[in-house]
């Protein structure tokens, strides 16, 4: 949307922004310096990096409150389990929220008089439709432009290509337990140093978060981001066959394959989140 906007094909917004965990991969980070430089800057639209601080090192701070990945849990009894996602509400929309009440003038608490709101584009395609939704908060209005323009996925990555833009990454944590076994591979065999570091915090998690051990609530049982639910540089991320896939002739089973090699399909966007949300001030106050 913001090439769409900088060429003149949207209208040209007065603001993008990006809501940083401090954990993405290092190909995002690249690619969005490429997008700013190429892309944004030529246009005049200034790109807003916000963020709540770093996901990875408040999961492992025992001092720092942390918002919860959604970790998957083993438990005592051997049954599976997952622990809440809040890491989205607290890393994600809480920032984006934060940066525009600012923009507007009206840092929190202050109250937003009624009528004043930004349009805030959402990237859904018409593949997700059903992802589209209306903001929890009446200072921030939802628009769905690809869903206007009736683009599919397929439209945008034709068009990300045509601009020389084919290798766009996925925005999501380096160790999101939503990834699918192609994005475990994906980390293994390109970035080693990324791929020792998501084992090495997978390891590090595996009590739960430090900041509710050192409260004393400890975790009953074992987290994993596999969802295999051993530790990652033991998990079966390797391909899935043809003749494996065929042979789940279970409708449910064969959706289940597919999620387990390609991750879950919503993904980690901010306004668009399949998990729980967990709310704050900066989402109920108007």
């Amino acid at each position: 949307m913001l090439a769409l906007s900088a060429e003149g094909v949207l209208p040209r917004v007065d603001y993008a922004i990006l809501a940083d965990t401090g954990w993405e991969p290092a190909t995002v980070y690249a690619h969005l310096d490429r997008l700013e430089k190429k892309i944004a800057a030529p246009a005049g639209i200034p790109v807003l990096r916000v963020a709540s601080g770093n996901i990875r090192e408040d999961a492992l701070n025992p001092n720092h409150r942390f918002a919860s990945m959604p970790l998957h849990i083993l438990n005592q009894n051997g049954k599976p389990g997952m622990t809440r996602r809040q890491c989205t509400g607290e890393y994600k929309i809480k920032p984006i929220k934060k940066k525009v009440r600012e923009i507007l003038g009206y840092p929190y608490p202050q109250r937003i008089p009624k009528g004043v709101y930004v349009d805030q584009w959402v990237g859904i395609s018409t593949d997700e439709f059903h992802r589209a939704k209306d903001a929890d908060i009446r200072y921030i209005r939802n628009i769905h432009p690809l869903i206007d323009m009736g683009w599919s996925r397929r439209d945008c990555v034709e068009y990300l290509t045509s601009l020389g833009l084919a290798d766009t990454p996925k925005s999501s944590c380096l160790g999101c337990p939503f990834h699918g076994n192609a994005q475990w591979r994906d980390i293994r065999d390109n970035s080693p140093a990324e791929w020792q570091d998501v084992v090495e915090f997978d390891a590090a998690i595996r009590k739960g978060n430090a900041r509710a051990n050192a409260g004393g609530n400890r975790l009953l049982g074992q987290a994993f981001l596999h969802r295999s639910r051993v530790p990652l540089d033991q998990a079966p991320i390797d391909h899935i066959t043809t003749a494996e896939r065929a042979a789940l002739q279970d409708e449910n089973e064969r959706a289940s394959a597919e999620e387990l090699e390609n991750g879950v399909l919503d993904g980690c966007s901010p306004w668009a989140c399949r998990g729980d949300v967990a709310q704050d001030d900066f989402g109920l106050a108007c």
